[in-house]
């Protein structure tokens, strides 16, 4: 059976070239946090999420420093009786990363992103922005979905995949309240 381009390029980047990556994260380290790129590094993984090569579609990466989503356990004053050390910080690396590049760039839509790397420092994501004001968006029937009024600064309310899973919607379990949200489930409840 016969394996098409995506297929190769889906399997190079299950194992990538260690050296060349690691070229590649030096030089993102000295770019800016969030920088717009020409192409995206992951085509198949872009292709999967909706990217296609034509007007209206930008390509965002993002560097983003891990780490410091946890409280810091006090080592003064008043405390509390278990030093509690919980993680206060519900959003994922993804979500953020989408987040800054909607803050970079106003005028577009963020569609979806993926992982590209991530060293001891950094996690870097490759973002996909959309421009909704172009008429080659408005005639695509798989993304002009965007154009519409309801969508805009849809990442910073929580709209796309990454912020869906952080707020946890996919579990559609009955039992589990988390629709319209988990605030609106501890209201009722009183």
């Amino acid at each position: 059976m016969v394996k098409g381009l995506y297929y190769y390029i889906k399997q190079a980047w299950k194992k990538p070239d260690s050296k060349v990556l690691r070229e590649r994260m030096i030089e993102w380290r000295k770019s800016e946090a969030v920088t717009k790129v020409d192409k995206p590094l992951r085509l198949d993984r872009a292709r999967e999420l909706g990217y296609k090569d034509k007007k209206g579609f930008v390509i965002a990466r993002v560097r983003l420093k891990r780490g410091g989503h946890k409280k810091k356990r006090p080592n003064a004053g008043r405390r509390t009786k278990r030093m509690t050390i919980k993680k206060n910080l519900k959003m994922s690396y993804k979500w953020i990363a989408e987040q800054r590049a909607q803050n970079k760039f106003r005028n577009l839509e963020v569609l979806n992103s993926y992982e590209i790397s991530k060293d001891g420092i950094y996690y870097f994501f490759e973002v996909i922005l959309l421009d909704p004001s172009k008429p080659e968006i408005k005639t695509d029937k798989q993304v002009s979905f965007i154009t519409k009024p309801g969508n805009k600064k849809r990442v910073l309310r929580g709209l796309t995949s990454a912020g869906k899973k952080s707020r946890g919607l996919r579990n559609k379990h009955p039992t589990s309240k988390v629709r319209p949200s988990v605030r609106a489930g501890k209201r009722r409840g009183k």
